[in-house]
């Protein structure tokens, strides 16, 4: 390759500012996320909660923040009540959505608790079921958790053992509505206006309520768009944000496509935008939807079907625990890259899931915890991608893959925090080659390199696994420095580089 890639980057052109909640995270009820994940009390580090602290401890690494229960598709069937009181006499119930057993061992004041452990970041994002239930069980829900006391139900959950309330304030409105393989499928005209009356209903509790309406489960779907118009119609008064839903995976050895996936990504969140821009535009309304991300990741998902089929509902079975290879982590760096470019609308994102389920943090049931390679890409952003994206607009070699159409090699962004310093975030999606990289610093007092990291590695599928649980880990790069206001640096192939400027 003998082309080099460019950008500059000037603090008077910018995208937006980075709301924390934009990493978030998710924990349902499903396989192995919360039993034997983050709740095992017979564990040696449990602590009097049964919460494993060595979960613990790696969370509060990965550096979550707002972190999104109890589904996903589990809440399609959810009965919040099944999942309060004194845990030894709640029910047992048949999971629909993933064919297994739910002992409600782990409820909503344990997640609540889970929650405060990991630390102050760590924000509740609670979703109601309005597939099975409707807008009663909602309001219901919100009083439970959040009204101080002197209710029924707020003093049920005072008597239950928690005195304060639970001060949720972000609220998903549903999930995957639009999917026909959720319990309690609706159209976009049912679920539009079940959204509407349960946002109202909401809304009488408490005016400052942040909700999230269901989007498209996929930018793939036959309704897609269509769904997003519709709902909003109904609903663009009464909610804050509308959700998108995106997994990828690679396709028949397709690893060219697979690597240019951000593309795809990119497509969706402004073809969201520009649909939610257009119901504000024939609403005459001034208001603007943001956009909550909040189902993301690589995800193996044609392996799924057959996973769960095969089930006769056991209780939390190993599902969906794919082993994350450099490659993997590598696009899903590339992921990130695309939800900080559109950091101006995209203000919640949550990478599905925590632990054990497409996660970045495995465990053994008795046994270690350890990270996968996509827990580095996700630390480091959320380390370092705190403050104003800056607009970044590549010029350099592209490539022609089959799904996605022309890609560029290089996919990248950057952030500028209050202090001043700038960390980049690029990608290099050559399998092959290396590629240089010119960056112009306009602007800015910037006169060291403090890191370049890198996550590559000669063999593209390595990964940790149990037996090799640090297998792969980020190394230094070597040789990016700046000269007379330009960062010069070299890519490795196929790469994720954390660049931090001082």
């Amino acid at each position: 390759m003998t082309r080099t890639a460019r950008f500059a980057l000037d603090p008077a052109f910018t995208v937006g500012t980075v709301d924390p909640r934009l990493f978030g995270s998710f924990v349902e009820h499903l396989g192995r996320c919360v039993y034997t994940g983050i709740f095992e009390p017979d564990h040696p580090t449990a602590d009097e909660a049964g919460l494993r602290q060595d979960v613990l401890e790696l969370v509060r690494e990965l550096g979550v923040t707002a972190i999104r229960y109890p589904g996903g598709n589990f809440v399609s069937g959810y009965k919040w009540e099944d999942s309060v009181g004194p845990a030894e006499e709640r029910p047992r119930r048949l999971d629909l959505a993933w064919r297994t057993t739910e002992s409600n061992r782990f409820g909503l004041s344990e997640y609540i608790a889970f929650l405060r452990k990991v630390g102050p970041q760590a924000e509740p994002m609670m979703a109601v079921n309005l597939g099975t239930r409707g807008v009663a069980e909602a309001i219901e829900l919100q009083e439970y958790a959040n009204h101080p006391a002197g209710t029924e139900l707020s003093d049920r959950r005072i008597a239950h053992g928690d005195k304060d309330p639970f001060g949720i304030r972000l609220w998903c409105l549903g999930n995957e509505m639009d999917g026909p393989w959720q319990t309690g499928h609706k159209t976009a005209e049912e679920y539009g206006r079940l959204a509407a009356e349960t946002a109202r209903a909401m809304r009488q509790i408490d005016k400052d309520v942040e909700l999230v309406a269901c989007g498209s489960s996929g930018q793939g779907m036959d309704t897609f768009a269509e769904w997003e118009a519709k709902v909003l119609q109904e609903t663009y008064d009464l909610v804050d944000y509308i959700s998108l839903h995106a997994y990828y995976e690679e396709h028949d050895g397709d690893r060219d496509s697979f690597l240019a996936s951000a593309v795809d990504m990119e497509s969706f969140i402004e073809n969201v935008v520009a649909t939610c821009d257009h119901v504000g535009a024939r609403l005459k309304s001034k208001k603007k939807i943001n956009l909550s991300f909040d189902e993301w990741n690589v995800w193996y998902m044609s392996r799924t079907d057959a996973e769960v089929s095969a089930l006769d509902w056991p209780e939390a079975p190993r599902l969906l625990e794919d082993v994350y290879s450099v490659t993997d982590a590598v696009v899903f760096g590339s992921l990130l890259v695309a939800l900080l470019r559109h950091a101006d609308r995209v203000t919640v994102a949550c990478l599905a899931q925590l632990v054990n389920v497409i996660a970045p943090i495995m465990t053994e049931p008795g046994g270690a915890a350890w990270r996968q390679t996509t827990f580095f890409p996700f630390a480091q952003a959320a380390r370092y991608g705190r403050g104003e994206v800056l607009d970044v607009r590549v010029s350099g070699p592209t490539y022609d893959t089959k799904r996605h159409g022309t890609a560029d090699l290089l996919h990248a962004t950057a952030v500028r925090a209050e202090d001043g310093t700038v960390t980049l975030f690029a990608v290099n999606r050559s399998q092959t080659e290396s590629l240089p990289l010119e960056v112009t610093l306009h602007g800015m007092e910037l006169g060291e390199v403090v890191e370049h990291s890198v996550l590559a590695d000669a063999d593209p599928d390595a990964r940790n696994t149990l037996a090799e649980p640090e297998r792969v880990a980020p190394h230094a790069g070597t040789g990016a420095r700046l000269e007379d206001g330009t960062l010069k640096a070299t890519l490795e192939p196929l790469s994720w580089n954390v660049i931090r400027l001082g």
